[in-house]
């Protein structure tokens, strides 16, 4: 643990990105897990008593537990992340703990990532680097790794936030026609030309699925077997949110041949992959890297260190989450 300086005190649950932290050592007696490993739970339970603000991450579960452990002088539980199915909302409300988390500084990283994922998983990019770090013999044939053009592709958008937006405007560059579904429809300027369908409506349409949504009681494995069986034979799913699809189910989808190929961010136990998953060769899979640019990382570590150092200061803070804005 590396210790920084003055009071209040404040507690960073792992290592942030370079610069980020010694933002908070002017202010604050404020302690670092300087590992990229996250805290064990006994550990992180006594190292948050008697904090005044906590910059969690999504392994970390904010509970009544937790809130219990640090005691009545907690004031914020900043999230650096957009999620924040790791916090019980409700159990902060009552202790009059706030909560804020990082908005809107991933969206362009993150929307970049999923169409890196998407041409990875059509064009069978993954198979063909471990074709050739193998050391298998290969020759260019005219039936070799053949993979599956874009240009005209139906695209699906399960989830039309920020990111889900980003990753629809991408889609013009290859003449995808788009469509999504969100518990509401979008004003049209917001939709940016997408069609709104019912969720099993844009499945049947969806030659390529993109899942964006973010994860909630109501999203969990809401893309089981019996909704990714209405796909289109052949389709490419594209995962960046964990939970919402049943990975299990997925993994089947493939090995049964009902899907092409699908790629994966964002596993629901992390750093734990289904084997059934890993088995795959039309899978492509990436250890969460979605925001994983350095601009990204120190903007949401400095949105992170914003939020604790405005509520500490006695103010609101700069991007606040309750149950209210959490069901929107």
């Amino acid at each position: 643990m590396t210790q920084l300086s003055s009071l209040p005190p404040v507690l960073v649950t792992r290592r942030l990105a370079p610069g980020v932290a010694e933002r908070l050592t002017a202010h604050h007696a404020a302690t670092c897990h300087d590992t990229d490993l996250p805290m064990a739970r006994g550990d992180l339970l006594a190292a948050v008593r008697g904090r005044s603000a906590v910059i969690t991450t999504l392994d970390d579960v904010v509970d009544g537990e937790f809130l219990d452990a640090a005691g009545p002088g907690l004031r914020i539980v900043a999230n650096h992340a957009v999620g924040h199915h790791n916090i019980d909302l409700a159990a902060c409300a009552e202790r009059g703990v706030q909560v804020s988390n990082t908005p809107g500084v991933l969206t362009a990283a993150t929307a970049d990532m999923a169409w890196a994922l998407l041409l990875a998983a059509t064009r069978r990019l993954g198979e063909g680097e471990r074709w050739l770090r193998s050391g298998r013999p290969w020759a260019w044939a005219p039936n070799f790794l053949l993979g599956l053009e874009l240009a005209g592709t139906p695209l699906g958008i399960l989830g039309m936030g920020r990111i889900g937006q980003a990753v629809a405007r991408r889609a013009r560059a290859f003449d995808m026609p788009v469509a999504y579904h969100n518990r509401r429809e979008l004003p049209p300027g917001e939709a940016d030309g997408a069609t709104w369908l019912p969720l099993d409506d844009l499945l049947a349409r969806s030659a390529v699925l993109v899942v964006t949504c973010p994860l909630s009681a109501a999203t969990r494995h809401l893309l089981d077997a019996r909704r990714l069986d209405r796909l289109p034979p052949g389709a490419v799913v594209v995962s960046m949110t964990a939970g919402v699809v049943d990975e299990l189910a997925l993994a089947a989808a493939l090995e049964s041949g009902a899907l092409f190929a699908a790629a994966v961010d964002n596993f629901e136990r992390e750093p734990e992959v289904p084997s059934a998953l890993l088995a795959q060769e039309r899978a492509v899979l990436a250890p969460h890297l979605g925001s994983a640019t350095v601009r990204t990382r120190q903007a949401m570590g400095g949105l992170a260190v914003d939020n604790v150092l405005a509520v500490l200061a006695g103010g609101a803070p700069v991007t606040p989450v309750t149950a209210v804005t959490a069901a929107r």
